[in-house]
């Protein structure tokens, strides 16, 4: 079994000054408070509306008006960090997306050019409806976003969008056509408006990967982020529960990159357990009541926050590794980041023993132990479990490991090549993830 040393964790407590007559409120008594269990009820709180923490948090955190008397207590130093907000404009909420005339309009454009992948014309008309009824022009519709945003159909878009003189760029769908819409503003300049429906959480992140000649590629760039993403839950109502799991994993694993990533702080670390546990629940109860709303705004609230984290984190193995499975074996996505996450989180467990511990109480069921947290949320849901059914040939686990284990890059654990092979072997084959992947 491989071993690594425990850290412990600090603690923050808190000693509320102002007096309440909520006798339910958390700050009702003059007992300490501990700030690592309440801020993540304060994340989800309704209703309130004084906001605090707000130049550290890229979005409001509601809770009563207090002022505080530090007493820390802590168990090690806290550690040195960056983190920088990233400059998007959110707009949350079932029937947000009315509000995207305005956003054009606001953006000083005139023109847009809607975005969509083949197939899904219903969303890119509902959103010509609407945009048309504000007496705006349409310049015209590109439906041809495919997987792996290929630089050949970026090519083609960013051609009609010269040819029909659009001004802006309204991406309708999942993460196929986010990455389209950033393609082509980071080419052109013009601005990017994102109206997901899926929980990708391509549509927070400053990253762009991109396709060519069967290599996959990635670079990051503020300029990348969409000027304006619009979340309206109306608009998954008719995804799959399959293709909501898959992708809501495929989310999941953004932020538990995040959570080990060089660069992690306490702010990223806060965001990616919130919205790996909101995820998490939502995506069993879309699974269990698939006409149901609620579940469905709950999974966006958590790909949101596990987009955010991944654009203000490095990424690891998963991340990479899933680059090179989607890049030069043309395997689908989000299935990908469904199958490898296990296995990647087992290869990175014993160098990462505080963020697991971290990771076991926001996965249900884990008792403890995040990986069986984690597979059992997996089977609950159905998902694939193995690469060979995604299209993957037995032979191809050599080449993967050749291009996956060629350079290093950031990681909890250095790159082991007979281990990262093992690691692709198991996934392969659909194997239950454990973390024995090392020599002890």
């Amino acid at each position: 079994m491989c071993r690594a040393r425990h850290l412990r964790k600090p603690r923050l407590l808190f000693r509320k000054q102002l007096p309440t007559s909520d006798p339910d409120s958390p700050w009702g008594s003059d007992a300490p408070v501990d700030v690592h269990s309440m801020l993540p009820n304060a994340l989800a709180g309704a209703g309130r509306t004084r906001h605090v923490l707000a130049p550290l948090i890229p979005f409001p955190i509601h809770a009563r008006q207090a002022h505080f008397q530090i007493s820390a207590h802590f168990t090690n130093k806290m550690k040195k960090f960056e983190y920088n907000v990233l400059p998007s404009r959110v707009i949350f909420g079932s029937g947000s997306v009315k509000k995207l005339p305005a956003e054009i309009e606001r953006l000083n454009v005139s023109r847009p050019l809607l975005l969509a992948t083949p197939g899904k014309s219903n969303f890119s008309n509902q959103l010509s409806d609407i945009i048309q009824a504000a007496a705006i022009t349409i310049a015209g519709t590109f439906p041809h976003a495919k997987a792996h945003t290929p630089t050949s159909v970026t090519e083609e878009a960013t051609a009609f969008l010269a040819s029909v003189a659009a001004d802006c760029v309204v991406s309708i769908g999942g993460g196929s056509v986010v990455g389209l819409g950033k393609a082509v503003s980071i080419r052109t300049g013009v601005p990017h408006i994102s109206v997901p429906t899926t929980y990708s959480g391509s549509e927070m992140t400053p990253i762009l990967g991109e396709t060519q000649n069967g290599k996959k590629t990635t670079r990051s760039d503020p300029k990348i982020l969409p000027a304006v993403v619009i979340y309206d839950a109306d608009f998954t109502m008719t995804l799959p529960p399959a293709i909501c799991s898959t992708s809501g994993i495929n989310a999941i694993a953004h932020a538990v990159e995040a959570l080990y990533a060089t660069n992690a702080n306490p702010i990223t670390s806060m965001l990616a357990l919130e919205g790996i546990k909101a995820l998490a629940a939502a995506l069993l109860q879309i699974v269990r009541s698939p006409e149901s709303k609620a579940p469905r705004e709950e999974a966006l609230y958590g790909a949101w926050l596990c987009g955010a984290v991944l654009g203000s984190s490095s990424m690891g193995l998963h991340h990479k590794l899933c680059h090179v499975l989607g890049g030069s074996f043309a395997l689908p996505h989000a299935e990908t980041h469904t199958v490898v996450l296990p296995h990647a989180l087992s290869y990175n467990a014993p160098a990462i023993p505080e963020q697991m511990a971290k990771l076991a109480t926001v996965f249900p069921g884990s008792n403890g132990d995040a990986l069986r947290g984690l597979e059992l949320l997996l089977q609950e849901l159905g998902v694939p479990r193995a690469l060979k059914d995604l299209g993957m040939e037995e032979g191809d686990i050599e080449k993967a490991t050749e291009i996956a284990a060629g350079n290093q890059y950031p990681n909890p654990r250095p790159l082991e090549k007979q281990w990262i092979r093992e690691l692709i072997r198991r996934a392969w084959a659909g194997e239950t993830a454990k973390a024995d992947l090392c020599n002890e």
